[in-house]
């Protein structure tokens, strides 16, 4: 890994939590702590309805960043507007038209964001015309994260004559293809301002740049989608450890280690290109294409889930001990990989993982106390929330080699992970037999659980 930190490009332009979703007041915040419990206790269960609610309660009102309000987006299509979720393999492309009823409010704070991005993003980009991200960021790719949500906006007709979804999807489209800085082969940069590639760039771009060809039965675009992931795994995976390096090229801000969190995003944004190719019309013309980027999910998996050690949870960056330089348990990187191979399972055939997941899933969703009831959304007794809801302990969003408190996409993290095992218990537990077996929770973990330090201030 690297020592050279580079800081996440700051959105100037932000949303109104109050207009997002609604919740309760923005509950007490939780401060100056690390606290690193890195081990399943007791009680291993799913969460609950409620606590799955204070969750998302707080992702809802900390997403404010272009790439967190777009896997905001997501993680509710996964959750409860199935429908549009490409992960859904009941559903075939394009989506339908009319917003079944009984997704509807699931939906309206969906359409509220994309509506609030739309709207505001001719002011936002300083009334500039054509060729435009939705939001200005120092990243070119982060603000496509928003386009699937943009798209599903215009497909089902929302706010018809008001709001121009079409021609905001169109402008960070041409924005993406002739505009943003490219490699000599044609990658796409993850930064506006040089040429550079970021791990996270495949959840954020592609999925985008496919979903937008389906519905608009453009091949090129769909061939499109797989290409840049192409170019990015030649460029980023590393042929002895089979991870992919997080940040390479451009003049600062390299991070050559192998980021648990950007693993995972590569990961799932290729899941998500396999789908939106699979239930198009186009499935039967990109079978190799499919194929590669099965394999290529695969690899980031094989790989990276022999660094998980008995704690069950993933250091920062995944090959490093959690005494390295940057280097500490992560709990949002962990579910997000461990949704990844629910998925998978799901939608590969790919068991391999499951016990892992398994492992990290019940490690981070268990307590040492009694279940709560469906109902419930405390986190009393829970060694990876805070008492408010916060996943802990988890990488600063905003400074990728140094641990932070709250993470507005580790929440969203929780939540995918939450529907994915649903998902994958849905389909008959594909590879339950194997976790069964690989899976103890037992006193030796119990004694691995950390309190190294805790000083929580109530604001």
């Amino acid at each position: 890994m690297t020592s050279s930190i580079k800081l996440k490009a700051q959105t100037h332009w932000s949303l109104n939590p109050s207009l997002i979703i609604n919740t309760p007041a923005r509950m007490k915040k939780t401060v100056a702590f690390s606290l690193v419990f890195l081990s399943p206790l007791v009680a291993a269960q799913d969460l609950t309805d409620g606590q799955v609610d204070v969750v998302s309660a707080r992702l809802a009102e900390s997403a404010l960043q272009s790439w967190e309000i777009g896997t905001h987006l997501q993680t509710i299509l996964e959750l409860n507007a199935t429908t549009y979720s490409v992960l859904n393999t009941k559903v075939s492309l394009p989506p339908p038209s009319t917003v079944p009823s009984n997704e509807q409010s699931a939906l309206a704070p969906f359409f509220q964001l994309t509506k609030q991005v739309v709207s505001n993003r001719t002011t936002a980009n300083n009334n500039t015309a054509g060729a435009q991200p939705f939001l200005p960021d120092g990243s070119a790719a982060d603000p496509a994260s928003i386009g699937v949500g943009v798209l599903i906006a215009n497909l089902t007709g929302q706010d018809a004559g008001q709001v121009n979804y079409a021609g905001a999807a169109t402008d960070q489209l041409d924005y993406l293809l002739n505009v943003v800085p490219r490699t000599s082969d044609g990658a796409i940069s993850h930064r506006v301002s040089e040429v550079q590639l970021w791990s996270d760039f495949v959840y954020m771009v592609p999925p985008f740049l496919a979903y937008y060809g389906v519905t608009t039965k453009n091949r090129t675009l769909v061939a499109e989608s797989y290409n840049q992931i192409k170019l990015y795994r030649q460029y980023l995976r590393d042929n002895t450890t089979g991870m992919w390096r997080h940040v390479l090229m451009g003049t600062s801000g390299n991070d050559p280690g192998f980021w648990s969190t950007g693993n995972g995003w590569a990961a799932a944004g290729m899941l998500r290109v396999i789908t939106t190719i699979r239930q198009s019309e186009f499935a039967n013309t990109f079978t190799n294409e499919q194929t590669d980027l099965a394999n290529w999910v695969q690899e980031i998996h094989t790989a990276t889930y022999p660094h998980l050690d008995a704690t069950n949870v993933f250091t920062n960056y995944a090959d490093q001990p959690s005494t390295a330089t940057g280097n500490f348990y992560d709990a949002a990187s962990t579910a997000l990989l461990a949704g990844t191979v629910y998925r998978a399972a799901i939608l590969l055939k790919q068991h391999a993982s499951v016990p892992h997941a398994e492992k990290s899933r019940k490690t981070l969703f268990s307590t040492n106390g009694t279940a709560p009831d469906n109902n419930s959304g405390s986190f009393t007794g829970y060694a990876h929330f805070d008492s408010n809801g916060w996943l802990m302990p988890v990488v600063n969003p905003h400074s990728y080699g140094v641990q932070g408190t709250q993470s507005p996409e580790g929440q969203a993290f929780v939540v995918q992970l939450h529907a994915a095992h649903r998902d994958w218990a849905a389909a008959g537990s594909p590879g339950e037999n194997g976790a069964l077996s690989s899976v103890h929770v037992g006193p030796t973990a119990l004694l691995l659980g950390v309190l190294t330090s805790l000083a929580v201030i109530a604001l």
